[in-house]
């Protein structure tokens, strides 16, 4: 195939000061679980992003100072030359493709509270850092802004000297310290640092020119600013002093990289936000400046792409996660492979990596961050290792993968599903409230399978054991899914709850089918995820009363890794839904459900004509217990594997099933498979530190 030419203008080269990148394809700084942690893991996703077509791959944030430690947060670090070799592996891995190389230097200030290094924070004013913990940052004197700049300045220089072509200056979502100097709420000062916008900005303003006189020469300086925080007159926005800072620095840098502020409204979910929902925020930034803007919102449209260009809004269109979920995005539209797209569903499961402290990962692309480790590549994958075929039972998220990636290492696949929808649990779960872009993990992989010579499909074919003992395929794999439990027992009930086997107790299984309450119903949430959430809202939507109920400290209480959590609850709360937390449901009788305050240990009785309870799930493992006694019988000796993958294994999201798929088929027929993989582990120092 070949490029269509209407997106030749994406494929432009741009000059960015003293470099050049070959198109208009830029991945911004996103975190990544990874961090200083796993350098080798860490290059080696980046350096999948430039071969994909990254003009631009960039760092997540690197902290410059021990005074800046966001542990236990892996992000990258740059406090001394020790620092240089590990960051150089990513630059050199990106080189390698033809890429440019970006690190986004900056100092958390206020928003870290050095838990690691046990430094004293640093910030404007005297406040407690925004994170939780007792502490709070001390007021910086002069002393300290000159030392600042000097971190600031020499770790640019050991950014030129580990390989990078772009240095941040970082000052965005209320983490890099120039933009606490920046905000009037958070900068008290009376000094030249503080009071007038122009003072509040001077130290932006002084660590650009700082970058820009060390490594200007051989590297471009970028800034990263949030123009707007979506806060009103309490904070900045895009049509006052976010547009002011533009106005006054608009040639300093050689590059602007704008977004919107918090993180959560920045990296909102497609639950809340759609694509391009930053544009009203950012579109004034072009006509204040003659550098390039690069801006996010999520695209993975090439048209939009090409729209935002050609309309004056951007120069490069910046991504992070829809270049977690395709890192070939851009070669794909190059080649024109359009099809072949593999879309962010924006459910942030790859935000939760940061969170949590693991390696990336993602619903969409089941490489993600197993690169390096595994020696997964999204695009490629060895070729089949025998001449068995393939029967795949179950179509959903696990089975799709499982056959698609099975399929593409050559083998002959055979799909079955029992109904005659394909997608299993993504095919209903999408037609819930703020849930449709998550078809995308069906329709891509069904939209791959369908041309495949090498897979029939097989619907509205329910498989028993002796049909599949007599199929003859020589590898079978069931991905049956689950089955949400109508007992109560979960984390908070470990024994069937009093009342629950009533009629008018209802599971997702229920409302995903369309069979709802018909009057005022309780959601017992003691899943923690969206599940409840988005099932209160389709019932407060039809009319209903509705009453949610957790044991957890909020709603959806797991969404907080995936940036929701905010949202969730004022979403919640704005249609009228009335919420207890670190609370359960204990009882129900058709007309009332007995909630257990934790806290006052106090019982309440709330009118409730329908009780929906997402608590647990049961495997759907019948019909693998069933095939595996007939084997164990001496049937179907062609059989030479027989796995369980996915909801039906052990219930979990659908991030891990299409991974789960995605293993099975990477180690099928591999005699070396192992559930064990390479580490990155530090080197143990020489006794002889301690006993001389």
């Amino acid at each position: 195939m070949t490029r269509d030419p209407r997106y030749d203008i994406l494929f432009e080269p741009v000059r960015i000061g003293p470099v050049t990148a070959r198109n208009r394809f830029f991945q911004v700084a996103h975190c990544n679980g990874f961090g200083w942690t796993a350098p080798q893991a860490l290059a080696e996703m980046r350096g999948v992003k430039a071969e994909g077509g990254w003009a631009v791959v960039t760092t997540e944030e690197v902290e410059i100072h021990p005074s800046s430690d966001c542990e236990p947060y892996h992000e990258g670090r740059l406090y001394s030359d020790e620092d240089i070799p590990a960051l150089a592996l990513m630059a050199e891995a990106v080189h390698f493709h033809g890429s440019l190389a970006a690190i986004e230097i900056m100092h958390h200030g206020p928003s870290a509270a050095n838990r690691q290094t046990r430094e004293v924070p640093l910030g404007p004013s005297h406040r407690p850092v925004t994170l939780n913990d007792p502490v709070q940052a001390r007021r910086m004197d002069k002393d300290d802004i000159k030392a600042l700049r000097k971190w600031h300045r020499d770790a640019a220089i050991r950014s030129k000297r580990a390989g990078f072509d772009i240095v941040y200056v970082y000052a965005g979502h209320e983490l890099g310290i120039p933009m606490h100097f920046l905000a009037r709420r958070l900068n008290d000062r009376t000094d030249e640092y503080g009071g007038s916008l122009e003072n509040r900005a001077r130290l932006l303003r002084e660590l650009v020119e700082d970058a820009k006189d060390a490594v200007g020469d051989t590297c471009a300086v970028a800034v990263r600013l949030a123009v707007d925080e979506l806060m009103g007159d309490y904070g900045i926005t895009s049509d006052g002093e976010g547009r002011d800072v533009i106005a006054m620095m608009a040639e300093l840098p050689d590059l602007w990289d704008v977004n919107v502020s918090s993180w959560y409204n920045d990296s909102a979910t497609s639950r809340f936000k759609k694509e391009g929902y930053q544009e009203d925020y950012i579109r004034f930034v072009k006509s204040l400046t003659s550098k390039p803007v690069v801006g996010v919102g999520r695209y993975t449209s090439p048209d939009k792409m090409v729209s935002l260009i050609k309309g004056g809004v951007l120069d490069f269109i910046g991504a992070a996660r829809p270049s977690i979920a395709d890192p070939f995005l851009p070669r794909k539209i190059e080649e024109g492979r359009l099809d072949d797209i593999r879309e962010c569903i924006g459910c942030n499961m790859c935000v939760t990596s940061d969170f949590t402290m693991t390696n990336l990962r993602c619903t969409q692309n089941p490489t993600m961050g197993e690169e390096w480790r595994r020696g997964w590549h999204p695009e490629r994958i060895a070729a089949k290792a025998s001449e068995n075929s393939v029967l795949v039972v179950g179509a959903g998220p696990a089975g799709l993968e499982a056959a698609l990636s099975a399929a593409r290492r050559g083998y002959e696949v055979h799909l079955a599903e029992a109904s005659t929808e394909l997608g299993g649990r993504v095919a209903l779960e999408a037609k819930l409230p703020g849930l449709n872009e998550w078809i995308r993990v069906r329709d891509w992989r069904v939209g791959q399978l369908t041309p495949m010579t090498n897979v029939t499909i097989y619907r509205d074919s329910l498989l028993s054991a002796d049909d599949v003992t007599g199929f003859g395929a020589g590898h079978v794999v069931l991905a049956t899914g689950s089955t949400w439990r109508r007992d109560g027992v979960g984390r908070e009930h470990g024994f069937a709850v009093r009342g629950f086997d009533h009629p008018n107790v209802f599971t997702p299984n229920d409302i995903l089918e369309g069979r709802m309450p018909d009057g005022p119903v309780v959601v017992f949430d003691d899943d923690h995820y969206y599940m409840a959430g988005v099932i209160a809202e389709k019932c407060a939507a039809a009319g209903l009363a509705t009453t949610y109920v957790t044991p957890a400290l909020q709603p959806s209480d797991f969404t907080s890794n995936t940036l929701e959590a905010t949202h969730i609850a004022k979403r919640l709360v704005k249609l009228g839904i009335k919420l207890f937390t670190r609370a359960a449901v204990t009882g129900f009788d058709g007309a009332e459900a007995e909630v257990t305050d934790h806290l006052s240990e106090q019982s309440y009785r709330i009118a409730a004509k329908g009780l929906v309870t997402v608590t647990a799930r049961w495997p759907n493992d019948a019909l693998h217990e069933s095939v595996k006694e007939l084997m164990a019988r001496g049937a179907a000796p062609h059989i030479v594997s027989l796995k369980r993958i996915g909801d039906c294994h052990a219930p979990s999201t659908i991030q891990a099933a299409v991974a789960a798929g995605h293993r099975w088929a990477r180690e099928l027929d591999d005699p070396q498979a192992s559930p064990y993989f390479p580490r990155e582990l530090p080197k143990a120092p020489s006794l002889k530190r301690f006993w001389g």
